[in-house]
């Protein structure tokens, strides 16, 4: 089978969620005005943008005549500009040595995060991302990690959504293998995970030198110290990293 052409209505859509269901289908974007914000690729006119899975693929004029062949489904993106979701302002200061250590820019290899608006409300990056927070109706796609949040000024009904603001309940962790003491290679801190969802830490002997809640997100762990700040840490197996502290279960 060859490419399957869409464009950006709301009917699109579902046919695009419907395509992109098939595994590692490649998408192609076509035919727009393409800011990379690459310093070595630039702006292009008339350019494509090509992604498979969560990846860019690859970026530029011609890409299109491959589709076909890709069984790539074709997004048609006249009149539009695209430009990176994400902005990395440190890069775009000159302050990232390497063009390989640039986060955010639509470059080959980063992640697929990018932002479809019509060209009039595009003169420059700023007045795109206003688009966005400002007249989201108005905006054609917007797209992380290859999957859309917001297709024709509608989002998705199956999005990935955001916690909910403030601080969430703790679940019962009973039973939890991550609930229970952990104590760093010298024996400095020894951090305790109670089945309450409450943290209760010892360092250099010194009892209780910080006690407060957290909450655990896959690999993530997320504390708020009874004093008001916030810190994290991350489970790597069996240890658990924090604050420069390697830690393991006592």
């Amino acid at each position: 089978m060859g490419a399957a052409h869409l464009g950006t209505g709301r009917q699109a859509w579902f046919r695009f969620r419907g395509a992109t269901n098939l595994m590692g289908r490649p998408v192609l974007f076509t035919n727009a005005w393409t800011v990379t914000m690459d310093p070595l690729i630039g702006t292009m006119a008339g350019a494509d943008l090509l992604f498979v899975g969560s990846l860019l693929a690859g970026v530029g004029p011609g890409t299109i005549t491959a589709a076909g062949d890709d069984y790539a489904i074709v997004v048609d993106c006249t009149g539009t500009t695209v430009l990176p979701a994400v902005l990395d302002t440190v890069a775009l200061y000159g302050g990232r040595g390497h063009r390989s250590e640039y986060v955010a820019t639509l470059t080959p290899g980063n992640t697929a995060d990018f932002l479809v608006v019509p060209d009039e409300l595009a003169t420059d990056v700023p007045s795109a991302v206003a688009a966005l927070m400002t007249r989201p109706e108005q905006v054609r796609a917007l797209v992380a990690a290859g999957r859309p949040i917001l297709w024709a000024g509608t989002d998705i009904p199956d999005r990935a959504t955001g916690p909910d603001a403030g601080i969430p309940a703790a679940p019962d962790l009973t039973g939890s293998p991550r609930v229970g003491v952990w104590i760093d290679r010298n024996g400095f801190l020894h951090q305790e995970l109670t089945a309450d969802g409450r943290y209760d830490e010892t360092r250099g002997g010194r009892l209780h030198a910080y006690q407060g809640r957290f909450w655990i997100d896959g690999d993530r762990i997320d504390y708020l110290d009874d004093l008001g700040f916030r810190a994290y840490g991350e489970f790597h197996g069996d240890q658990l990293h924090h604050a420069g502290y390697v830690m393991n279960l006592g």
